[in-house]
């Protein structure tokens, strides 16, 4: 993340998408999670204690969610490039965010809780 410390942080986000190169993930939605971390100048919501001065996480989660229902994407990666950016056109307060999106039930012949990936993606 950015010089600053600020930060807001979005945990656990769970929704439903289809993301995946075998024909069963092409054809049904599968269970994911999203973290986000947004680097923004907190100093003016500290002080005012008002929602302008801030990012809205309810909008930020209804574009996440909008982002992952637009179709299926064949890579984490691909998905993960695609939440950053849409996080970032929604306010341009956001500096920078890391995105970390997550199959909950990833599709291998072992015992694994969850395979994901971590992107970090910055203005200009």
């Amino acid at each position: 993340m950015t010089a600053t410390a600020d930060r807001i942080e979005l945990r656990g986000l769970r929704l439903r998408g289809r993301v995946g190169v075998l024909d069963l993930e092409r054809a049904q939605d599968q269970p994911l999670e999203v973290d986000l971390d947004l680097a923004v100048d907190l100093a003016a919501a500290a002080a005012s204690d008002d929602l302008a001065d801030t990012v809205d996480y309810a909008a930020v989660c209804d574009r996440v969610a909008a982002t992952v229902a637009e179709g299926h994407v064949n890579l984490l990666e691909h998905l993960g490039a695609r939440v950053a950016d849409a996080v970032l056109d929604l306010d341009g307060r956001i500096r920078e965010v890391a995105v970390t999106v997550r199959k909950l039930r990833p599709p291998v012949p072992h015992d694994l809780s969850t395979s994901g990936v971590r992107l970090v993606r910055a203005r200009g």
